[in-house]
């Protein structure tokens, strides 16, 4: 008997790629989020040999991501996944959080089946427009068979949730894998697997479900640095922050000053993780004061994943 056909749900959330110009030679004074998912898919040809679902969730700049978009894009991406007829997921998505919104969603889902992120950093009114053949890259992931977790997949990379990150403002090829690495490499139509794809236990959506995003654990990032004081840390605490990630100097190493704040504001209860500033490398070592390390986790990274862990306590 032959298997029936597996589809790609596709769904669309804004970002660049959606985005325009009034110039076909403009790169960055455009508006994004302008362009429906369907019209992004019509844009490559190739797709019309495959079998896809087109959902529009949001329209949103990245910039912008909320997490009422996160709660409702979990919960289409798991309704999706559950559906034997579906090979996988695709999100369109901004350039600017994707990385945040892929560790969400490989947290509280680790799916079985791939989920792929996508993404582009130039509109789709460019005359090099990147945002079609990442697209159809992405199409091609989500239903290779052996795929699985949540990905995004980028100027022929494919880069694991975990380890994703924007490393440059402004070129094409702005994504890496820090020193992971990408998990594969798209080459022609076809994938060469470097690695294994990301797993893990998930979180599970019924706590994401069950609280308003308005009450998700307010976390934010704070940067150690010369002359940082501790005025910020004191004012955060009084409005009522959970906890801090602090992105530190080098090896996760913080200022005196600002090391003093953090451990009042831990005596009233607040969490405090260390990051580091530096793009690559993870922070190594204890810390004296018992702070844990993010590890390899972007500061960026790090509050999704502490906020998340907040949630569960």
């Amino acid at each position: 008997m032959q298997n029936k056909v597996q589809r790609v749900v596709v769904i669309g959330t804004g970002g660049t790629i959606a985005g325009t110009a009034a110039s076909a030679a403009d790169h960055t004074g455009y508006t994004a989020a302008q362009i429906g998912v369907a019209q992004l898919v019509a844009a490559v040809p190739p797709l019309g040999e495959r079998a896809l679902e087109l959902v529009q969730l949001a329209q949103v700049d990245s910039k912008d991501m909320g997490f009422e978009v996160w709660r409702d894009l979990a919960r289409a991406v798991q309704t999706a996944l559950a559906r034997p007829d579906v090979a996988g997921v695709v999100v369109t998505h901004g350039t600017d959080t994707l990385e945040e919104t892929a560790w969400f969603l490989q947290a509280v889902l680790a799916p079985a089946k791939p989920v792929v992120l996508t993404a582009a950093m130039r509109p789709a009114t460019a005359l090099s427009a990147d945002g079609p053949q990442n697209l159809a890259d992405a199409v091609m992931v989500a239903a290779w068979p052996q795929a699985r977790g949540v990905v995004a997949v980028l100027s022929g990379r494919v880069h694991g949730a975990a380890d994703v990150r924007k490393a440059h403002t402004y070129r094409v090829d702005a994504f890496d894998s820090g020193d992971a690495g990408p998990v594969a490499l798209v080459e022609e139509g076809r994938l060469r697997l470097l690695r294994a794809w990301p797993h893990g236990t998930a979180m599970g959506l019924d706590r994401v479900l069950a609280m308003d995003p308005a009450l998700w654990p307010w976390v934010e990032i704070l940067t150690s640095g010369a002359g940082a004081r501790a005025d910020a840390v004191r004012a955060l605490v009084d409005a009522g922050v959970k906890g801090l990630v602090v992105a530190g100097t080098g090896n996760g190493t913080i200022h005196v000053a600002l090391e003093a704040a953090l451990a009042e504001a831990q005596a009233q209860g607040v969490t405090v993780w260390r990051a580091s500033r530096c793009g690559m490398g993870p922070v190594l070592g204890e810390h004296p004061r018992g702070w844990a390390s993010a590890g390899a986790f972007t500061p960026a990274k790090a509050r999704v994943a502490m906020m998340l862990e907040l949630m569960q306590a």
